[in-house]
């Protein structure tokens, strides 16, 4: 679908805009300026106009990419056809619609990830994957606004922060390795609702969820 400014864009039009573009171009030259003006005069935009949609750093320019990101995936499906899906299709089939946006800057991406874990930035950090995470359960059609609402939120928060971190270094045919990845963990996260059922049906046992998620992140569990 192509897309196109407005005559007289707003600073948020701007930063849509060109966040894709930013991404390729922080693959070579990092997230910063340079890469911002290169963009900019990839997309025919005016530099200081670009300058000052991007004038907050490079967390900035992420967050803009990320929600980027957000749009794209949605964009790969009708709400028709998500309904035709059982919910664990739903979630796989958003997750992987993101790793298929993502893909073509994965350089980008190992860039942005490794600002994002800077200490003063891990706050900024969990609310993109929060975000991510809101994103995907609401365009599966998930309603829930009681205790249920936050734990599927932190568990596919999770699951997708691990899914990421094997496809940033997976050689293997159409990510096929990425794929079984996502596979097991979303398979983790169906299960969820009889493991806590069954947990918290237990005098004096309690459910951690900081320990399931950790569980969740690494291939070996």
């Amino acid at each position: 679908m192509s897309v196109s400014l407005p005559e007289d864009p707003t600073l948020d039009e701007v930063r849509g805009f060109l966040a894709p573009a930013l991404a390729a171009q922080a693959a070579f030259d990092g997230w910063n300026e340079k890469a911002v003006l290169a963009a900019a005069q990839l997309a025919d935009i005016d530099l200081g106009l670009a300058r000052l949609a991007f004038n907050d750093g490079p967390v900035d320019m992420i967050d803009a990419w990320f929600l980027a990101v957000d749009e794209q995936m949605a964009a790969k499906f009708g709400a028709e056809q998500l309904a035709a899906m059982k919910i664990r299709q739903r979630i796989k089939a958003l997750v992987e619609a993101r790793l298929d946006v993502l893909g073509p800057d994965r350089e980008g991406l190992r860039r942005a990830l490794a600002i994002l874990a800077a200490p003063q930035h891990l706050r900024k950090a969990a609310k993109m994957g929060w975000r991510a995470a809101d994103k995907m359960w609401r365009l599966a059609g998930d309603t829930a606004t009681d205790y249920n609402h936050y734990t599927k939120r932190t568990l596919l928060s999770g699951v997708y922060g691990g899914t990421i971190s094997v496809f940033l270094d997976d050689d293997s045919e159409n990510y096929a390795d990425t794929r079984a990845f996502l596979d097991r963990r979303i398979e983790n996260v169906m299960q969820f609702e009889k493991v806590k059922a069954k947990v918290t049906g237990r005098g004096g046992d309690r459910f951690s969820m900081a320990r399931f998620v950790g569980r969740l992140r690494y291939r070996g569990t």
